[in-house]
């Protein structure tokens, strides 16, 4: 399920007839995993998220540290299958322990093609010992009016998800 938040109007207001160009998309599902073990698998285990969720993502390098700390500020490139496509997105990482939150901010990759900027939070809120719900967002600013809205990327951290809740049952 996908819902837009909010669509920012380009930022010369007096030009009505352009489209939006900076938006952010937000998704939320329900999962039967414990908020602190979803959030822990970004935090401390983003090594597994290949194995965890084969069909999309083939590979994660961290660029600075090593894998025993590779927490706030670490520089990592995920390669991953997109609409059949093989992509590179290289991130820069930030956590919010106190909101069991997880920010990419895009660097550089193919996601660039169409976007000047790209960042996208993963956010789990508790709702019971064994139930949370996950909530998936993606803050963006097209090039042009005919970037497409990133819905696959969107789709993808949907997937990435129901992926982690399957692993952790």
């Amino acid at each position: 399920m996908w819902i837009i938040v909010c669509d920012i109007p380009q930022r010369n207001y007096r030009k009505l007839s352009i489209m939006s160009l900076i938006g952010k998309l937000v998704s939320e599902l329900e999962i039967n995993v414990a908020a602190e073990k979803y959030y822990r698998v970004f935090k401390e285990k983003a090594f597994h998220v290949p194995t965890i969720s084969p069909g999309i993502f083939q590979q994660v390098e961290v660029h600075d540290g090593d894998w025993d700390d590779h927490g706030h500020g670490s520089v990592k490139t995920w390669k991953y299958t997109l609409d059949g496509k093989d992509e590179v997105f290289k991130e820069q990482v930030e956590f919010d322990d106190e909101k069991y939150a997880m920010t990419m901010i895009g660097l550089e990759g193919d996601v660039f093609t169409h976007y000047k900027t790209f960042k996208g939070t993963y956010h789990v809120v508790p709702k019971g010992p064994e139930h949370s719900l996950a909530v998936m967002s993606l803050e963006y600013e097209k090039l042009d009016d005919g970037s497409p809205y990133p819905y696959s990327y969107l789709d993808i951290m949907n997937r990435v998800t129901k992926d982690i809740e399957s692993h952790l049952k």
